[in-house]
């Protein structure tokens, strides 16, 4: 029991807090289906509430794309009394609700709407003056053309079951047609809303007020008792007897046909309220009323035939047929009439891309009518060069940087001649002319990956391209920097830029075939390296290796800093020296003027910023030389200019 009352609370606790924003129309009826033993009628409660089934609630907290379920329900005297606590309604099915307009004249409009049926059992006695059975909710649907702030207004659905003084055991009228309507403005239009009575009673039919009910800001009328007077705020000058305006305006006949033809667009609430009558003693039962929304689209089609105006068949295959795409605009169920100027012709009514084999190649003029036999036809007329088997390609030979590259189109035409050819390299910036020719020669200056294009035209109104990604190959052959040793000093080599090394002459060398052999030799001596790819690509390299004795510092004892470009650097030549700790110079009051571990920069005659005057200057060097012993010099240089 006490899951039962929490259960309960929960559901309504999330009804009040939830925000609606969904629940576009309703209805509530009743049936007597029986008596008890104690007297008390037994009624089958059915709640009816339709929602826009396209309506998505995005991330708007609190609020609902889906039908609530349960929801709950209130009983009430005539006088206002509620009897019982609420009654929790279950979804018995939901139904979708579709309909597309299909006029080959009017551009396509669909509703879609979704209806949940919520049924329950209840037994009450019979009672003077009877029951009210009210469903109240926040809120209607978005932007209502009719209602202001209509996701802020509420509805109220209530059925009313006679007391003793008339027919208790009665069956209320209800409308037994759930439809999705499509509707266009500025157009007639009519649909049978008649209610259905299981007592055969007689009926009555006019446009009335919808009711308001629930707000998100305050739930707390969803107990209002009755009687129900509170309208929605209708914007004018629309009101529950002029919901819709038009021209006519919409109503509702006593056969229960809705007819009008609206002049604006938009979705609108519209209230069918239906009097039912005992045909005997023409005594009033009682009203009931349903809460629909008509949505009006504009539907004005502007038709317009439209395919291509010109179409060359220029495919790789030797067939005939032709694709003719549609971008006509038309409406649903329009009829596309073609003509293919071979002599046949067609109809079709939907606007995939057609197919049409030809009997041979040609120049033809194809024709497109829509909808040829009513007034909102119309025409276009195209041209189909049909001259196919067009295929572009091209072969390259070669693939290092430096070597040509040669390009050769080996493209074909079956039914026609290639008249222009235009290469495309893959360079930025290119202007270079280049003859139209059938084969090219190129020669690349560095090795990337360029993306090659030849377009073709022909003489039957086909053009072509074709690309491919062409890989240059670069092999950058590096021995290494010139080197000055010592006589009995080794030297490793370390040559770089490729896969596969050959130096020559091998004379000294620990292998000629690898990239980092060991020279042993004492005499001056130029390597050759080749470096090569595994493509073949292949560059060229060389280092000078000269030989003095050592391990020395060849020091000059002059230099002529003046930016002719000869001797403007005072620097030493190392011969077998390993490790510099300093070299330092100072002019002759013991100033130091430079101090560097570099034996590549050297002096370049300046002091602070400023050319250093003319004279003789004292050096010191210390370093360690390939055996590892320290060497140290000293000596003195003149500045000249």
């Amino acid at each position: 029991m006490n899951k039962v009352i929490l259960i309960t609370l929960c559901c309504c606790l999330f009804y009040q807090l939830a925000a609606g924003y969904h629940i576009i129309g309703g209805e509530i009826y009743y049936q007597t289906i029986g008596t008890t033993t104690g007297g008390y009628y037994r009624y089958l409660i059915t709640l009816k509430l339709y929602r826009d089934a396209d309506f998505t609630c995005g991330e708007r907290q609190g609020c609902l794309d889906r039908f609530e379920n349960p929801i709950p329900i209130s009983i009430y005297t005539a006088s206002g009394m509620r009897v019982g606590a609420p009654v929790m309604l279950s979804i018995s099915y939901t139904l979708p609700l579709r309909d597309t307009l299909k006029n080959p004249c009017l551009a396509p409009q669909t509703q879609h709407l979704e209806v949940a049926f919520y049924q329950v059992e209840i037994e009450l006695p019979p009672i003077p003056n009877g029951y009210y059975v009210t469903y109240q909710r926040c809120c209607r649907g978005e932007k209502l053309a009719n209602i202001y702030n209509s996701e802020q207004e509420g509805s109220t659905f209530y059925t009313r079951i006679p007391g003793t003084e008339s027919r208790p055991n009665n069956n209320s009228a209800y409308f037994n047609k759930d439809a999705a309507i499509v509707i266009c403005s500025n157009m007639p239009f009519q649909y049978s809303y008649a209610a259905f009575d299981q007592d055969g009673d007689s009926l009555t039919y006019h446009l009335c007020q919808a009711l308001t009910g629930g707000t998100s800001r305050d739930e707390s009328n969803l107990n209002t008792p009755p009687p129900y007077n509170s309208l929605v705020d209708y914007i004018p000058p629309y009101s529950g007897a002029n919901p819709m305006g038009g021209q006519p305006q919409i109503s509702i006949s006593q056969a229960g046909i809705i007819a009008g033809t609206p002049t604006r667009s938009g979705k609108f609430v519209v209230t069918v309220c239906v009097n039912e009558y005992d045909r005997i003693t023409k005594q009033l039962i009682g009203t009931h009323s349903k809460d629909i929304l008509l949505t009006v689209f504009n539907c004005q089609t502007d038709i317009k035939a439209s395919f291509p105006s010109v179409l060359s068949n220029c495919t790789e295959s030797e067939a005939l047929d032709v694709s003719i795409p549609n971008y006509s605009n038309a409406g649903f169920t329009s009829a596309y009439y073609w003509t293919f100027g071979d002599g046949t012709d067609t109809i079709t009514y939907d606007k995939t891309v057609f197919q049409h084999q030809y009997p041979d190649t040609g120049r033809y003029e194809v024709k497109l009518v829509i909808n040829p036999t009513l007034p909102c036809r119309d025409s276009t007329t195209g041209i189909v060069h049909n001259y196919p088997g067009l295929k572009a390609g091209f072969v390259t030979t070669g693939l290092c940087k430096g070597l040509p590259i040669h390009f050769e189109d080996t493209s074909s035409y079956r039914y026609g001649q290639i008249t222009k050819r235009t290469w495309d390299l893959g360079l930025l910036n290119d202007t270079t002319f280049r003859p139209a020719t059938r084969s090219l020669d190129y020669t690349y200056d560095k090795g990337a990956v360029y993306t090659v294009t030849l377009s073709l035209e022909t003489d039957k109104t086909c053009a072509k391209s074709i690309t491919h990604n062409v890989r240059i190959y670069e092999v950058n052959a590096f021995a290494g920097n010139d080197t000055i040793l010592s006589k009995g000093e080794l030297l490793p080599l370390h040559a770089s830029g490729g896969d596969f090394y050959t130096w020559w002459p091998p004379d000294g060398l620990s292998s000629s075939s690898i990239p980092d052999p060991v020279v042993n030799w004492q005499k001056d001596i130029q390597y050759a390296l080749k470096v090569s790819n595994q493509q073949g690509c292949v560059d060229y390299d060389t280092i000078n290796i000269k030989y003095y004795t050592g391990p020395e510092m060849y020091i000059p004892n002059a230099f002529s800093p003046n930016g002719d470009g000869v001797n403007d650097y005072f620097r030493f030549i190392p011969v077998g020296i390993v490790e510099y700790r300093y070299f330092r110079i100072f002019n002759r009051w013991g100033q130091e003027v430079y101090s560097s571990t570099d034996f590549r920069t050297g002096w370049n005659g300046t002091l602070n910023g400023r050319p250093a005057p003319i004279d003789t200057y004292m050096w010191i060097l210390e370093g360690k030389d390939f055996k590892g012993q320290p060497i140290s010099r000293k000596g003195s240089v003149t500045l000249v200019r």
